[in-house]
């Protein structure tokens, strides 16, 4: 069977979790293929509110198996608190829960050395999450890192010292005050290895490839968004891995060929954590109704998002770079209530009107050209039909389908799993 993939088409936040959740029944097997706890995945259903931050969505379904794939990164700190939260639901981890021995893992130091070099930037600053997320990926790529794998070999705790001691130089040269306590964080590390070694460690590649053969149907999930590539993002204020639809083949093993639906994810708006360039960013109103409304505040962080117009320039880019076969429209509820809606569908770039995504959009280069259309009154947090929905949204969805040339397939009208409508 082909494997199916799903990934955001924003700069993150897009609601891949519920989406995820949503399409598990259809599934044997749920894939992470890149990021680690930088991503904030959340699921909602009889009344619970869920954030999962490494374990795929799909975890709360009985009948799949979840697998962190080898292009994820591990921190056995946070894993072991996401596993605690879960235990109180009655989950059964031992048998649909699988780690790939690829997978590499997230030290103390790396958090570390994480938060030295965002604080030796100053106002410079990227943004990041200090969750260690880079650092780990400079191993991964330097060749220096430690795998999940490596748990298994007698002298894992040596490479681990040797790691740990050039680490701590490393954080010594960015000569900032940075007080910490590296006793204290590798107790809790080495006790959160314990527990990750309680679960199974399997070749992924291998496992994805005999499912493949027996026809089992699998569900790559992506975590943060197109627009946060390490390659096609909006560089430097990006991730450390590819967000994008060949992230999946690198960070599962799955062949290019062997790819079938791409789902595209994104809000009916756009939002953005952190720094970096932004053309739709609103500062009025407009922006702080959204912000309010769709509680706009990262999963992981807890940070305000920014929030801004729907931009059609980056989104279609972000269909183009994946291939998606389908979209998925979330939080069209949020713009209920608004008079008027701008999409913005061209830029003019250094005096120049183009459609396509510029290497650079910082502000001094780029200013959004908007199509303004009619907003919509209704509440659809109650509606459960495509023939319930407004005329001026299947109007707003029309356009779109339209510009971005897929069409769109699920409209989300709140953050449960039931408010969910299908087109």
């Amino acid at each position: 069977m082909a494997v199916d993939l799903l990934l955001g088409l924003q700069w993150g936040d897009e609601g891949k979790g519920k989406i995820v959740d949503v399409l598990t029944k259809n599934y044997d097997i749920i894939a992470r293929f890149q990021g680690g706890p930088n991503a904030g995945h959340t699921l909602e259903f009889d009344g619970i509110k869920h954030v999962l931050h490494t374990i795929p969505s799909g975890i709360f379904h009985d009948n799949a198996v979840n697998l962190v794939g080898n292009g994820v990164v591990i921190d056995p700190v946070i894993f072991k608190k996401e596993l605690d939260n879960l235990a109180k639901f009655n989950r059964d981890f031992t048998k649909n829960l699988l780690i790939s021995r690829k997978a590499h893992l997230i030290l103390p130091t790396h958090r570390l050395l994480d938060a030295a070099s965002e604080a030796s930037k100053g106002k410079a600053k990227i943004g990041s999450t200090l969750k260690g997320i880079g650092p780990t990926y400079m191993d991964k790529t330097g060749r220096n890192g430690i795998r999940v794998g490596d748990l298994e070999l007698s002298n894992w705790q040596d490479k681990y010292r040797n790691l740990a001691n050039k680490h701590e130089a490393m954080i010594d040269f960015y000569n900032v005050d940075l007080q910490y306590n590296l006793a204290e964080l590798e107790a809790e590390f080495f006790e959160a290895i314990e527990v990750l070694k309680t679960l199974q460690f399997i070749d992924s590649e291998e496992y994805l490839h005999q499912a493949q053969k027996n026809n089992k149907t699998i569900l790559a999930e992506g975590a943060q968004g197109s627009l946060l590539d390490i390659d096609f993002g909006t560089y430097p204020f990006v991730t450390s891995s590819n967000t994008t639809a060949a992230g999946a083949c690198t960070g599962l093993g799955v062949a290019p060929g062997a790819i079938n639906e791409v789902f595209g994810i994104f809000k009916a708006y756009t939002t953005r954590v952190g720094s970096g360039p932004f053309p739709t960013e609103l500062f009025d109103s407009y922006g702080e109704t959204m912000g309010r409304v769709g509680n706009e505040f990262g999963a992981t962080t807890g940070r305000p998002r920014r929030c801004g117009w729907l931009d059609l320039v980056a989104l279609k880019y972000a269909v183009q770079v994946n291939g998606v076969t389908q979209l998925m429209m979330m939080k069209g509820d949020v713009l209920s209530g608004f008079d008027k809606l701008k999409v913005c569908t061209a830029y003019n770039y250094k005096g120049e009107k183009i459609t396509h995504l510029p290497y650079n959009i910082e502000a001094e280069n780029v200013t959004p050209i908007y199509t303004e259309m009619e907003g919509w009154k209704e509440d659809l947090t109650k509606m459960n039909d495509a023939s319930q929905l407004p005329k001026a949204l299947n109007n707003y969805i029309a356009f779109l389908e339209k510009e971005l040339e897929v069409p769109i397939k699920i409209v989300s009208v709140g953050p449960d799993r039931t408010q969910t409508i299908h087109r």
